[in-house]
């Protein structure tokens, strides 16, 4: 996987991807990051890489002369070329009118071999990098950010958790809050053995307890140290229905429920 992340402010990437999963990920040869830095793209003698907008208005737009130049020095053309030959990359603009980016959109993204991320700034981005470069824009939350620098970040670290073999146990991933995976693909293997874990599904994660069982004075759940898999499942599954009707209600439209999920919240719901 490889992710081309354009900006005018490059130094801001030397610490938040040097950390973690994505280092780790970087160092073993999963991912490979480059920064691009848009102002080598501007020809003048300010390497201005922006101006004001025609009709007027507030603030500056990055102009589409860098951006379109150095999509090109990285050999990606416009976006209907792409289309007609195929081309696996995918270009991102990040903007606040972008749609909103979710773990499916992650897992999209993680299919394709190369992500292109546009940092738009200053008060937008020329629309014609919009119209003929990028395949779509992405919002990492209904507000406005100085830049698309978070974002991108936010992205890259996302979509490296899904790449195969960066996380230490693949099957953290299926657990984890907004996952969509079948309920079957958690089951164990025929004759191996039981497991009391639950794939998200697209819920809230379920909670987590650690040691000691006992810390002043607040118990671990007696289910979690009973040694019963069956009853520990079921248990965070309730707690992730419960979390989840709670906090973001909203999922539930989408999730995969079991019988026995709908048969769970409705006892939830009943009680309050």
């Amino acid at each position: 996987m490889k992710f081309e992340i354009l900006t005018i402010f490059p130094d801001f990437f030397r610490g938040p991807l040097d950390y973690g999963i994505v280092r780790r990920a970087r160092e073993s040869g999963l991912v490979e990051v480059g920064i691009r830095d848009l102002r080598e793209f501007a020809h003048d003698r300010h390497r201005t890489v922006d101006d004001r907008p025609f009709g007027g208005g507030e603030g500056m737009v990055l102009k589409p002369e860098p951006i379109f130049e150095c999509l090109e020095s990285l050999g990606i053309a416009p976006r209907e070329e792409r289309m007609r030959a195929g081309a696996r990359e995918t270009v991102v603009l990040l903007s606040p009118q972008g749609a909103l980016f979710t773990q499916a959109v992650a897992q999209e993204l993680m299919d394709r071999g190369r992500i292109v991320l546009i940092c738009g700034r200053y008060e937008g981005v020329d629309e014609r990098v919009s119209e003929h470069l990028a395949d779509r824009e992405i919002s990492v939350g209904d507000f406005v950010l100085s830049g698309g620098e978070l974002g991108a970040t936010i992205i890259v670290d996302t979509v490296t958790r899904l790449v195969p073999g960066a996380l230490g146990n693949a099957a953290s991933a299926q657990q984890e809050s907004f996952t969509t995976v079948d309920q079957e693909d958690r089951q164990p293997a025929p004759g191996g053995p039981p497991s009391s874990t639950c794939g998200s599904g697209g819920l809230l994660d379920y909670p987590h307890y650690t040691r000691p069982a006992e810390f002043r004075g607040m118990q671990v759940p007696e289910v979690l140290v009973n040694g019963n898999h069956d009853e520990i499942r079921r248990w965070r599954r309730r707690c992730a229905l419960q979390k989840t009707l709670r906090n973001r209600p909203d999922l539930l439209h989408d999730a995969e429920l079991s019988r026995e999920d709908r048969k769970m919240l409705d006892e939830l719901e009943e009680h309050g």
